[in-house]
């Protein structure tokens, strides 16, 4: 029988055993036969399925997002248009955190400029820009 230890496969994907396991618990990698003296052995195609959740993962895909991409991608019968679906949706979400993103930014570069670097803190601009913003929020 042969295979990769738990740990071998976590160094080959460059994360913690416990991440490993972790993966498993969520049902993205699935659970590996055990030797005879008891060793769980992973075989090639869950290094390959781990590396696979990691770099979806870092494009912000769910967990369930993930796993959904993975049945599409060994399923029989899928197609691009369903895959082709998820990254638009995915495209969207970081679409619409980059225009929140852009309108923080503008918003602190506005209290920037109001800051005299010199005054007192009592007095500062941008503290009281965030004093009122979070009495407007509450």
């Amino acid at each position: 029988m042969s295979g990769h230890t738990i740990g071998n496969v976590a160094k080959r994907v460059g994360i913690g055993v416990e991440t490993v396991r972790f993966y498993e618990r969520k049902g993205l990698v699935k659970p590996p036969p055990r030797s005879p003296a008891g060793y769980r052995l992973y075989p090639d195609a869950a290094v390959d399925r781990l590396r696979f959740v990691l770099r979806a993962k870092e494009l912000g895909f769910t967990l369930d997002q993930i796993r959904t991409l993975l049945d599409l991608r060994v399923g029989d019968g899928t197609s691009c248009d369903e895959v082709r679906s998820l990254a638009s949706e995915r495209l969207a979400d970081v679409e619409d955190k980059l225009r929140q993103l852009q309108r923080i930014a503008g918003v602190l570069r506005e209290v920037i400029t109001t800051c005299d670097d010199n005054g007192r803190t009592g007095e500062c601009p941008i503290l009281d820009t965030l004093h009122r913003e979070a009495d407007d929020v509450a």
